[in-house]
């Protein structure tokens, strides 16, 4: 892993089956709408040794027609939505809860896809990092909002496992001060 900018990394990291599919479905989405992925996949990405059966995206939010738009490309591409069939459908549902994007005949992995509503979420659009892999770009949370996340709000062994493996892959690079801050802003 290389560091080629303050919030942009170059990785050589093989690339894997969950991997493609992040990128296959990434590679629509980043037309029609600004995106973030948080959570588990983050620490996987960096190579935490564990599964998971969904990869969460945050996205901006965007109007029907601009989400019926890229309804349309994802389903073209081979995707389906485990939530509803019919984009105005999925649209409304997404108002309140996040919606799974799996590939056609498959339910996992899947893709949790929720328009931005808590400040995390805000805060997580507005600082990602840029991740460049040998087959496509993608935009992942800022390294101490998911530690702080995970510390904070989460509280699983599972996420305080993936915070102390970002802390490793990332140390000397982290604003230890930063994590704090953020972990008393997420307590509020």
């Amino acid at each position: 892993m290389e560091f080629v900018g303050e919030n942009r990394i170059k990785t050589d990291k093989v690339i894997n089956d969950l991997d493609k599919f992040v990128l296959k479905f990434i590679r629509i989405l980043e037309k029609h709408a600004q995106y973030v992925i948080v959570s588990g996949y983050v620490s996987i990405f960096f190579g935490r040794s564990r599964a998971t059966e969904d990869v969460d995206v945050i996205v901006k939010r965007m109007g029907k027609k601009p989400f019926s738009e890229l309804y349309s490309g994802l389903v073209n591409e081979g995707f389906w939505c485990l939530n509803a069939e019919k984009p105005n459908d999925v649209f409304e549902y997404l108002e309140h809860n996040a919606v799974r994007f799996a590939e056609k005949g498959k339910v996992i992995p899947n893709m949790e896809f929720k328009f931005a509503k808590a400040e995390s979420d805000f805060e997580s659009l507005k600082n990602p990092m840029a991740a460049e892999t040998s087959i496509g770009l993608l935009m992942l949370g800022n390294i101490e909002l998911q530690i702080a996340f995970k510390r904070a709000v989460l509280c699983s062994d599972k996420d305080m496992e993936d915070a102390v493996h970002l802390e490793e892959i990332f140390k000397g690079r982290l604003n230890n001060y930063k994590i704090r801050d953020y972990e008393e802003w997420l307590k509020k």
